[in-house]
């Protein structure tokens, strides 16, 4: 048994890009590849933002960052991080909730939160955007 004294860190989680509560209650709960996301880009404080676009490999089954250049499977965006996802270079892979449908305001949305044009037109069945 180990009774060490351990700290978390844990961050403010930040939904404004959320335009509507539709879909908050249906999350698919996924796995994070963190060998898939650049830390520089995508989690510099350690943390993926809720809000970022995503994609799934499709030989793995494992998410990722959407990014419409590749052909694994991640340049088809399938959803967004709902919540905030600590990850390490190297790490495990971890499970998270994918907002699916619903409202999304652009504006809102992280730094480097991946949503372009192409990303639209794969979300437009499930999202609107503001």
């Amino acid at each position: 048994m180990d009774i060490s004294v351990t700290t978390d860190e844990y961050v403010a989680e930040d939904r404004s890009w959320l335009g509507s509560r539709d879909g908050t209650d249906v999350t698919q709960g996924i796995t994070l590849d963190p060998a898939l996301f650049t830390e520089a880009t995508h989690f510099p404080d350690g943390y993926i933002a809720s809000g970022t676009v995503l994609g799934r490999v499709t030989a793995t089954g494992f998410y990722g960052p959407y990014n419409n250049g590749l052909t694994n499977g991640l340049e088809t965006a399938v959803g967004f991080l709902f919540n905030s996802t600590k990850v390490r270079t190297g790490g495990p892979k971890v499970g998270a909730p994918l907002h699916w449908r619903g409202v999304i305001r652009e504006a809102k949305l992280p730094a480097n939160h991946g949503l372009d044009s192409a990303a639209k037109t794969d979300l437009a069945a499930k999202f609107r955007f503001q």
